[in-house]
């Protein structure tokens, strides 16, 4: 194991993307695990984007609730497969969202976002950042969490 915990990879398989990071990382065993995860983006392991449509002049259409709740869904399975189970997206204590247009797409944001964490008690920490692009442009929000979960 690295000095900085075990990597986490949904297919450990799958060809390395142009940069280099894991899909989590799982700081070393204590009473807990620490599950940090990669910034995440609406794109599912089978290549898809949730919330993105292509137009005939190669540009695209973007939905923030479809992608929100891609990218909610990622996480949770991300730290379901780092915790064999044990944990979920509900393990989450922090997260950074970060948005394009803040003001088109905070609200639908917020909307996917409070489906999963229905109040504040049960929500993580959280801070959303406006940011004026993200690395492809089929995107318009990623999050980045950290989760705690109980051995």
């Amino acid at each position: 194991m690295s000095p900085n915990g075990q990597p986490f990879l949904l297919d450990p398989q799958a060809p390395p993307g142009p940069t280099r990071y894991p899909h989590a990382r799982v700081a070393p065993p204590s009473s807990h695990h620490t599950v940090y995860v990669s910034g995440m983006a609406c794109r599912r392991p089978d290549g898809s984007y949730p919330g993105v449509t292509e137009n005939a002049d190669g540009t695209f259409s973007l939905d923030i609730k479809q992608q929100t709740a891609a990218v909610l869904a990622n996480i949770d399975d991300i730290i379901k497969g780092a915790t064999n189970g044990k944990g979920s997206i509900h393990n989450v204590i922090d997260a950074v969202v970060y948005i394009l247009d803040m003001q088109a797409n905070y609200a639908g944001m917020n909307e996917e976002w409070n489906k999963v964490f229905d109040s504040r008690e049960s929500a993580p920490a959280r801070a959303t950042i406006g940011v004026k692009e993200l690395p492809d442009p089929r995107l318009i929000v990623e999050v980045k969490a950290v989760a705690i979960v109980e051995l």
